[in-house]
This record gives structure tokens, sequence and C-alpha cells, in this order.
């Protein structure tokens, strides 16, 4: 049976332009009115770098480097967990064979991809509240981590599924260990998915801002919150400069993502 290619259908090419540019037009002005040399937010006065200075060494530079400092380490510490986590659930999904449960289980960690994020918000912040714990950094943290993992366990799924099980059935045959068979084998050549899973979920953790506006507790901030804070008090030059930096490490994230990724299926 021949397969469709959905390119050839009318309107497909006009109407993957308009959603491209609805999607990422918006992203483009703020990047360039982020070099305006004036401090309106719609005229422009000329090329300057001044508000990037402003970001580092301005008045709210203090606010900003203590909401990126939290950011960037909820996002190592959830994307590292994450990691683990999505590791040995993809070798129990992949390696353990049948066993009662197992779609449930699979269902279990895909269900954060699936449920509306402002559903997730709000329930966890009533089990925190239900439970007694303390909003701040440690429920972002728990928080992040549940919605990370099935971020990191898709890629790292993707690439055990590639790598055929007679590695490790060799690995034993020739008196390894199962572990050994897994740590000495099996692992090394999940390492591009490995590496993909953790980088995807430490931007989707580090981009985060609605589950994190619910459970963060007063007084604490990460970037993407003290930017919406700043914004309610109005859109200034140096918002659109910080925005532009953190759109730029998240595409520079997520395309080395991408590439790990194809790496490890290209050696395959």
């Amino acid at each position: 049976m021949a397969k469709t290619d959905i390119r050839r259908f009318a309107g497909f090419r006009a109407t993957t332009w308009l959603c491209l540019l609805v999607l990422y037009a918006p992203l483009v002005i703020v990047a360039i009115y982020s070099f305006n040399a004036s401090t309106s937010i719609t005229r422009w006065g000329g090329f300057s770098l001044k508000w990037y200075v402003d970001v580092f060494s301005g008045p709210e530079a203090p606010k900003f480097r203590a909401a990126a400092i939290n950011s960037f380490a909820i996002a190592i510490g959830a994307a590292t967990c994450a990691t683990i986590i999505a590791t040995a659930a993809a070798v129990a999904m992949n390696r353990a064979g049948r066993f009662r449960g197992k779609l449930a289980s699979l269902a279990l960690i895909n269900l954060p991809l699936m449920v509306p994020e402002i559903v997730t918000a709000v329930a966890s912040l009533i089990f925190f509240i239900t439970i007694g714990f303390k909003t701040g950094l440690l429920t972002i943290f728990v928080a992040h981590l549940v919605f990370c993992i099935p971020f990191a366990y898709l890629p790292i799924a993707a690439r055990m599924k590639s790598v055929p099980d007679m590695f490790e059935q060799a690995a034993m045959d020739l008196y390894a260990t199962p572990w050994e068979a897994f740590r000495l084998v099996l692992l090394p050549l999940m390492v591009p998915g490995i590496l993909s899973g953790f980088l995807l979920a430490f931007i989707i953790s580090l981009d985060d801002f609605l589950i994190t506006n619910f459970v963060k507790g007063a007084g604490i901030e990460t970037l993407p919150t003290a930017i919406f804070g700043s914004v309610k008090q109005g859109i200034k030059p140096n918002i659109m400069a910080i925005s532009t930096l953190l759109l730029g490490v998240s595409v520079v994230l997520v395309t080395l993502s991408w590439l790990i990724g194809r790496a490890g299926q290209n050696k395959k």
C-alpha cells in the first residue's frame, strides 16, 4: 500500500507557513527589540547592547540573578533525578519482559504528558497543602521532578529499543552477571539517549512557569516567574533582553538534545 504524502495536499504549504508565522514571529520581534537603543518597545532607536548589560548590572540584576540561580539549581536537580528514574523505568519496560501492571505502569509514566498543566499545578498545590508541606524550593523541585520524568523517559526508551538484547545475552554467556551486562554493555550504548533525555528534562524544568507559579510559595522566584512579575509592572526592554537570553539557552539545549539523539541513532 502506497504511503500518503500529506505535503501534496492542497493548502498544506500555506498552512505550515501560517503556523510557523504565528508561533515564531513574536519570538523574533522580542529578540530584535532586545537590541533596541530606545526605551520604547515599539519604536526602533538604533542597535545597542545596553539592555543586556542592564540585565547583569542594572537595578533589577540581583533579583534576576537570584531567580536564575534558583531556576538552574532546580532544573539540574530535577533533570538528574528524573533521568535516573526514567532510565530505571526504561530498563523495566524494555528488558524485564512481561509482568503484571506493565501497561498501567507505562500509562502512569506518561500521565504528566496527557494531563493539562493547569490541572497538574492545582493538584500539586492541593497535595502539598493537604500533607502540610510548606511551599518553597523543595515543592518546586518535587513538582518538576514528577513532570520531567516522561520527557526524560521518551528518548531513553527509544534508544533502548534500538539496542538489541543480544549484546547483553552475549555478555552473560561470557559469565557476566546481569548487573555487569547492564553496566558494561547496555549503559554505554544508552549514553546518547540518557544525555538527550537529561537535556530535554532540564530545559522543560528551566522554562516552566505555570506549575512553578502555583507551588513556589511567597518570596521564592525562578526566572520565568521573575520575568512575569516584572511584566505585570510594564514591559521594559531589559525584559526582552532576558527573555531572549532564556530563549537562546532553550534553543541551544533542545538542538543539542536532538543532535545527541540523532548521533546515537546513526551509530546504531
